[in-house]
């Protein structure tokens, strides 16, 4: 929410409007089971492992583009199996792709943060505003901007005080805007010429400055490449959602040639890079191969995986497989385990979490921990508030002696490198189907061929349930489940009551209008 192909290829390269016969459709790699991970349900022991208006960067590589895509590339790039071998083996395939006077953009996409403690309630009010974070039944779909109002005002000081501990605000946009930068420099080594953009979906620069930047330098092919390795409804899906609506809008846009990459988690050079990190970290231990790996990756609402389809999960497991494959290969055989932190109002989230996780590895004994935020690329308030300061002390007090914390791959040059070599790969589909008359207009990431992706996410978002099921009363697993929909319940009504009567606490707070 916040912050399968082969592991070589991209994962799932879908155009904007019409689904490209490409990488998406190479054979879905089963997750193998890791022996190595902990699960606490059912194991009491820990076993040994088996196994801005930003504008865009410009470039001055000399390269000539072709329009039209070689007969033979669709061919020539299935016969390749790994990152390390470039999928376009000369500098004439590359030529072969575009030829004349083609412009290449590349848009990064990413949460965004509140750079000063001033931004941090409209930065807050913007997350919750979005239906894709609190999903509410469409009775009450009137009331999620005057909800988000009353969340964001209430979670502010709160909020203030973390990023406050950091700093005084989020270091995201400058991580991305690094990223940007050495991503263009990757490109431009690689004989690639174009332009790099960021575009946050809730803090400046948004995703819609981007755009209007992207149109002034008249780009003409663009890959959307969103900085969340594994795919998510809350994160990539809905700054895929935001970006769809722009394009429909938009006349420039439907007819610009473009391709989306959904998630990359699988990608070799992604996946070295992890283990590199990890392996440097273990070295600063006085024993290292008694140390318990720790991934904590970001939650989502269970409902978005049982019931929507979300393949955040499955992805996610599958990720952490491939990271101690590499990681054995170097024969580093640690015991490993996943939780998911960042759980936020009374729904259930995807357990185990990492909070409660961290106190049980204490009473069974573990006393070296080593935590890998699986699912950010940047540092930011879940990194290094969360983490480095919330769960390390927790830890400390549960009886983990010895804490370390990877760092977050900000712009690690095999990662870099990588994200370079996806974006290269997927330059033949680019525009390859494209969509060019307004009743063709599709689904930025449509169903069919990427189905299997992104489940019962469709545009017209009648398949997905809201997290907060405030209509559905019954026995729960938990008491906080139950204290949680009542305290929503509660809330509504008062909202209601609210906008019904233009009296309340919320009008005399000024948060909504007077009436007059």
């Amino acid at each position: 929410m916040w912050s399968s192909s082969q592991a070589s290829t991209t994962r799932g390269v879908v155009e904007m409007g019409r689904v490209e016969a490409g990488p998406s459709h190479f054979p879905k790699r089963s997750a193998p089971r890791n022996p190595a991970r902990i699960n606490l349900s059912r194991i009491h022991a820990v076993k040994p492992c088996s196994a801005g208006d930003r504008s865009g960067i410009s470039v001055k590589c000399n390269l000539g583009w072709s329009s039209q895509p070689s007969p033979d590339l669709r061919h020539h790039f299935r016969g390749h199996s790994s990152a390390s071998e470039a999928v376009l083996t000369s500098q004439s395939d590359l030529r072969k792709l575009f030829v004349g006077n083609e412009k290449i953009g590349v848009l990064l996409l990413n949460l965004g943060g509140p750079e000063t403690l001033d931004d941090v309630q409209p930065f807050l009010f913007n997350l919750f505003a979005d239906p894709d974070i609190i999903r509410l039944p469409r009775l009450f779909r009137f009331l999620q901007k005057p909800l988000a109002k009353f969340i964001s005002v209430a979670r502010a000081p709160k909020s203030k005080e973390g990023y406050a501990s950091i700093g005084g605000g989020s270091p995201l946009r400058q991580i991305t805007d690094a990223q940007a930068e050495a991503l263009r420099e990757a490109l431009c080594e690689k004989d690639v010429p174009a332009k790099v953009y960021v575009g946050m979906r809730y803090w400046h620069p948004f995703t819609e400055e981007a755009i209007e930047q992207i149109k002034r330098d008249g780009i003409t092919k663009l890959v959307v490449l969103p900085l969340y390795p594994q795919f998510s409804i809350s994160t990539s899906g809905s700054s895929l959602r935001l970006l769809e609506s722009i394009f429909r809008e938009d006349e420039y846009l439907v007819n610009m040639q473009h391709t989306v990459i959904p998630s990359w988690y699988q990608r070799e050079g992604y996946i070295k890079a992890m283990a590199t990190l990890i392996e440097n970290e273990l070295t600063k231990f006085s024993e290292p191969q008694k140390v318990m790996i720790f991934f904590s990756a970001h939650g989502v609402p269970l409902a978005y995986v049982e019931e929507a389809g979300d393949p955040y999960k499955a992805e996610m497991e599958e990720c952490i497989d491939l990271i101690m494959e590499e990681l054995e290969k170097r024969g580093i055989t640690n015991p490993c385990t996943l939780a998911y932190q960042s759980r936020v109002g009374p729904v259930e989230w995807l357990k185990p979490y990492t909070d409660e996780t961290i106190i049980e590895l204490g009473q069974k004994g573990v006393k070296s921990l080593l935590a890998v935020p699986i699912s950010f690329v940047s540092e930011h308030i879940e990194t290094l508030e969360e983490i480095d300061v919330e769960y390390k002390e927790l830890a400390l007090e549960s009886g983990i002696k010895n804490w370390g914390r990877v760092p977050a791959l900000g712009c690690e040059p095999t990662f870099i490198s990588d994200l370079a070599d996806a974006v290269i790969e997927s330059l033949p589909y680019v525009g390859a189907m494209a969509v060019s008359n307004l009743e063709a207009r599709q689904s930025l990431v449509p169903l069919g061929s990427v189905e299997e992706l992104l489940a019962a996410y469709d545009s017209k978002r009648d398949e997905l349930p809201p997290p907060v099921i405030v209509w559905q009363w019954g026995w729960t697993k938990s008491a906080e489940t139950w204290n949680g929909r009542a305290a929503m319940l509660a809330v509504l009504v008062l909202l209601v009551l609210e906008v019904t009567t233009g009296e309340g606490f919320l009008h005399q707070w000024g948060i909504l209008p007077l009436h007059r």
